[in-house]
């Protein structure tokens, strides 16, 4: 037997399992072992264990309000069904009045965050992105940004999650005094998505290196951070893999991590890959387990059915978006209203004999709040 068959036997990975049971972090080349492992059940009950080492029973979620800002982009990924091209008619951007419509909506539904969702940089792509913002008062996009999360918070009180995409690092500090914490999704580490013919082509905002450049700067200026991965793409797992330890090697560094979101694609029930959207989650969510402490946090946002909620939650999934999905789709629409009269009070479903908690109601396990945020 080589040394590379050696490295790969089923007994070296049912021993890195063994130990990451009791506590130990595996080393970049044995997290990509994983890669090859075909002990699929066994990684599902590590990854429980470890879970509940860092959590217990507790499965958290966030009562948060969608408002998507903007829908406009300047890049133009494959698979998005949330960027739109400019519509004759239809306005460009929300109007301050329409974003503290949505946000009262979330407000009295019982809400505690305002997640601002909005495209990459419009502004460089779109003339009538110019012409709006300039209406409105504003030069760039970020800068309307905050403008907006600095008024929900001021006239709701509800904590603004920025997630405006790539940024520099003076663009993070112009917006972290009026954030509770931002975001981007990491997606992949792989460069093979953005050649011609990948998903990622044509999308100067999604190449690994420049959000991997925002997902520090962040770090740098010690802003809570929710990152993630995009998973059905055209990725190998191996590729996924990588992502991780890429996240993780900048948490070690910074510490300012707080989220990490698993995140599906799906076209027609099915992923890229050819798999199910509960495979290719569970097959993410025990990796994931494998390259983060127990402390850090891995949600998924699958909108899966309730067996499929129970089965993630059975492996180490940590937290779910139900309530916010379920405003979501009306704060695009911006008609609040309705869902918003359906959603309140709302709470995720019992999951099994685990307990929800309102990750929102006070900072979550192993998340440092700065000073400086919101000041």
């Amino acid at each position: 037997m080589t040394p590379d068959q050696t490295l790969h036997a089923p007994s070296a990975i049912g021993d890195l399992l063994d130990r990451a049971r009791l506590g130990h972090l595996p080393t970049p080349a044995e997290a990509l072992l994983l890669a090859d492992c075909g002990e699929f059940e066994r990684l599902l009950a590590v990854a429980a264990d470890m879970r509940d080492q860092g959590y217990g029973d507790v499965i958290s979620y966030s009562r948060k309000v969608f408002i998507p800002l903007t829908q406009l982009c300047r890049d133009s990924c494959h698979y998005c069904t949330f960027a739109q091209p400019p519509r004759r008619g239809v306005a460009a951007y929300l109007t301050p009045d329409e974003v503290l419509e949505v946000a009262r909506a979330g407000q009295r539904a019982g809400c505690k965050e305002a997640l601002f969702t909005l495209g990459d940089k419009p502004e460089l792509r779109y003339r009538v992105a110019r012409e709006e913002l300039a209406g409105l008062g504003f030069a760039t996009t970020l800068e309307y940004l905050g403008a907006m999360a600095a008024l929900v918070l001021k006239e709701t009180g509800l904590l603004p999650h920025l997630n405006p995409g790539v940024m520099a690092r003076a663009e993070i500090d112009r917006l972290r005094p009026v954030s509770a914490s931002m975001g981007i999704m990491l997606e992949t580490a792989s460069e093979r998505l953005s050649r011609r013919g990948g998903p990622h082509f044509g999308s100067p905002d999604k190449q690994p290196a420049v959000r991997l450049a925002t997902i520090a700067a962040a770090g740098e200026a010690a802003v809570p951070f929710t990152s993630g991965l995009l998973i059905g793409i055209g990725e190998t797992r191996a590729e996924r893999i990588a992502a991780l330890l890429a996240l993780r090697a900048l948490h070690e560094r910074h510490g300012h991590i707080q989220e990490i979101i698993i995140q599906n694609f799906l076209r027609q029930g099915r992923n890229a890959d050819g798999a199910g959207e509960g495979a290719c989650v569970r097959r993410s969510s025990v990796d994931d387990r494998r390259r983060a402490h127990p402390v850090r946090a891995a949600d998924d946002h699958t909108g899966a059915a309730e067996p499929g909620r129970r089965r993630l939650a059975a492996i180490g999934r940590r937290g779910h978006q139900r309530l916010g999905r379920r405003l979501a789709g009306d704060a695009r629409s911006r008609e609040p209203g309705e869902a918003l009269a359906r959603g309140r009070g709302a709470r995720p479903a019992h999951r099994g004999s685990r307990q929800d908690a309102d990750r929102t109601a006070g900072n979550p396990p192993g998340v440092r709040v700065r000073s400086g945020a919101l000041a």
